[in-house]
């Protein structure tokens, strides 16, 4: 009967992503090669790169349609209501319920170090297609990362994105999405237990997607784990769920473009050797993170901007998202009996110098 549910569960997601596919292709096409990617970044002194990122929010904000919860100035409530708490080993396990807007909930997991000592780091886990609020704490193909992080000490937070309906008139899919991760950011930043200057966020494939928004549009994530997704537009335009696109995105930018607004604050990029030709190949991730560097050099952060090439395929790589979470947000004044282990700098200097000879191969 499981095996049964989960077969129906990925025929059904398979058939949205494909209406999604065919629907945004004769919606928007890609129109006259020579009209996108006006706002491509191109090496410029550190005030104009500034710049160039504050414009380019600005017109995301009226692209996807969040303009006026971002300018808003009456905070939304969140009314948090707890359905039930689970001790763990290491953490207290949250399921949760909050106000994404003022017309809309949106369900959360949230765990809690049992061992606190002060205001901890933390870090949004999103998955990607099919995914829920538990999968990053569940599944083998996320390392369960969300899980590892809350036994070492980090508060995480988690709620889904992988839906393909827009829930409020007015609205956009990616805006939605995007939303309820930035809303995921101010419930962090409200309680008493995060440290608001050691926000993070990490996820795979439609979550790798999702990190690359959420860093780009939201200041406050200072390290950001983009797993499964760099790559190029064109490559997106075949054999992909078009939920990525919406009118006027292409003739802003490319993938590339969108993580340059993160600099120059830590973002670590993976894909897998095993990735096939037609998803996330090593290659072309290779290609669009040339055109990433120029930003963090531009800030002369260049030493924030890491890809790691793995063995894996479209998965999430454990131990250099560890080492990089440990390096730019790690936890002070854990306590011993909550069995944290700081990565030592040499550790994350030995991951760096890998990426950088694999990207040589």
């Amino acid at each position: 009967m499981n095996l049964a549910r989960k077969a129906v569960g990925i025929v059904l997601v398979f058939s949205v992503c494909t209406c999604c596919l065919s629907a945004a292709k004769k919606a928007y096409g890609n129109g006259n090669r020579k009209n996108l990617r006006s706002m491509r970044y191109t090496s410029r002194a550190k005030d104009q790169a500034i710049l160039w990122q504050k414009e380019l929010r600005a017109k995301f904000a009226a692209l996807l349609k969040i303009n006026d919860l971002l300018s808003s100035k009456t905070p939304i409530p969140f009314n948090p209501k707890t359905f039930s708490s689970d001790k763990r080993e290491k953490h207290v396990f949250h399921e949760m319920e909050i106000n994404s807007t003022k017309n809309r909930r949106i369900k959360i997991v949230l765990t809690l170090p049992t061992n606190l000592k002060g205001p901890r780091p933390a870090v949004i886990a999103i998955s990607g297609h099919g995914g829920t609020r538990h999968t990053c704490y569940e599944k083998a193909s996320y390392s369960r990362f969300a899980h590892v992080l809350a036994q070492k000490g980090y508060v995480t937070i988690s709620t889904s994105v992988s839906r393909h309906k827009v829930y409020e008139k007015g609205r956009t899919l990616m805006g939605e999405r995007l939303w309820d991760l930035m809303r995921c950011v101010d419930f962090l930043t409200s309680l008493k237990q995060v440290d608001s200057q050691r926000i993070g966020c990490g996820g795979n494939s439609l979550g790798g997607e999702m990190v690359m928004w959420l860093g780009a549009m939201d200041r406050r994530l200072k390290a950001n784990v983009s797993s499964g997704f760099l790559t190029r537009m064109d490559q997106m335009e075949k054999n992909h769920c078009m939920c990525w696109k919406f009118p006027g995105l292409r003739q802003l930018v490319d993938f590339a473009d969108i993580y340059a607004m993160i600099a120059p604050r830590a973002l670590l990029c993976q894909n897998g050797w095993k990735e096939p030709p037609s998803q996330f190949p090593v290659p072309l991730a290779r290609e669009a993170l040339k055109e990433i560097k120029p930003i963090y050099a531009d800030f002369k952060r260049s030493e924030n901007l890491v890809h790691v090439a793995h063995k894996a395929g479209h998965a999430i790589d454990l131990p250099t998202l560890l080492a990089f979470f440990d390096k730019h947000l790690g936890a002070r004044e854990q306590p011993a009996s909550a069995g944290w282990t700081p990565v030592h700098e040499a550790g994350i200097k030995r991951i760096v110098s890998r990426s950088r000879t694999e990207q040589e191969n």
